[in-house]
């Protein structure tokens, strides 16, 4: 089963003096690009934040975000009477003026609150890292949904592949057909005399240039390993885009030798497909 590395997580925990918000948010990336935002009280905890969310998300850019509400009428920030005064003090002797106006504009200097760090609760950290593991649970759910819908295009796209396939399989008699006759026309266009057995020998040479039978089987056989790819327990985006890349190596090639344009047209229709499945699997795990 494939997962989206899009996906939405959110979680909220409320304790006696505050609401933990927890927000996580992913999209698509080669690697597990995480960005953190963090109250500074949690910084301690950063390393093995990193750690569990690397564990449970492997790639994506995620944004994790956690914030925090008192509700207990709690503050960690206190004023510095004696910065401020200095302050109000110089501002004075620039400019006289009314003391609260004063005021007003000291406390917005530097240094004149200051935030006082509180310590960790291990207590109540461990309810806030038993919710994180609920935003995370969220949040794959949410990619295993987007993955649902992922799965489905492909099984759709890979589909039509396979009967764009036998398309070219059905014409390819025809094909062969036409070839031999515009070499007999050509030939004949000269009007001059040549070995008939000759001819045909050539000729048969020509022809199997033009053999897809191997292109066939092995273009069959990766559209096969996709879906049983897809369809594993594992969520494997890169293994399904080198079987993506063998696959159009093989349409390719019997573009190359189609040499017939109804045969061409329906190699065109593969590849439009196919894009649209390379350009899916960005977004898968």
């Amino acid at each position: 089963m494939i997962h989206s590395m899009t996906g939405y997580g959110k979680s909220v925990l409320q304790l006696p003096s505050k609401t933990i918000s927890i927000e996580i948010k992913s999209l698509n990336s080669k690697t597990l690009d995480l960005n953190m935002r963090i109250p500074s009280m949690y910084r301690a905890k950063e390393l093995n934040l990193r750690k569990l969310i690397a564990s449970k998300l492997h790639r994506g850019k995620v944004d994790f975000s956690l914030f925090f509400e008192n509700t207990g009428g709690e503050t960690f920030a206190k004023v510095n009477p004696k910065v401020v005064k200095k302050y109000m003090s110089q501002l004075e002797e620039l400019a006289a003026g009314d003391p609260m106006h004063l005021l007003q504009m000291a406390i917005k200097m530097p240094d004149a609150v200051s935030t006082e760090r509180e310590d960790i609760d291990e207590t109540e950290w461990d309810e806030i890292q038993n919710e994180i593991l609920n935003a995370l649970e969220n949040i794959s759910l949410y990619r295993l949904e987007e993955g649902k819908v992922l799965e489905a295009d492909f099984s759709k796209r890979i589909t039509i592949i396979s009967d764009l396939l036998e398309q070219v399989l059905e014409i390819d008699p025809e094909r062969i057909t036409n070839v031999r006759e515009r070499l007999h026309k050509g030939v004949a266009e000269l009007k001059e005399k040549y070995d008939e057995n000759r001819f045909e020998q050539e000729l048969v040479y020509y022809i199997e240039k033009f053999d897809i039978t191997e292109e066939k089987v092995r273009l069959q056989n990766h559209l096969e390993y996709f879906i049983k790819t897809l369809n594993s327990d594992d969520s494997n985006g890169k293994k399904l885009g080198f079987i993506s890349q063998e696959i159009g190596r093989e349409v390719n090639t019997i573009g190359s030798k189609a040499n017939f344009a109804p045969m061409q047209k329906l190699v065109v229709q593969m590849k439009d497909e196919l894009e649209k499945i390379k350009e899916q699997l960005l977004n898968v795990l």
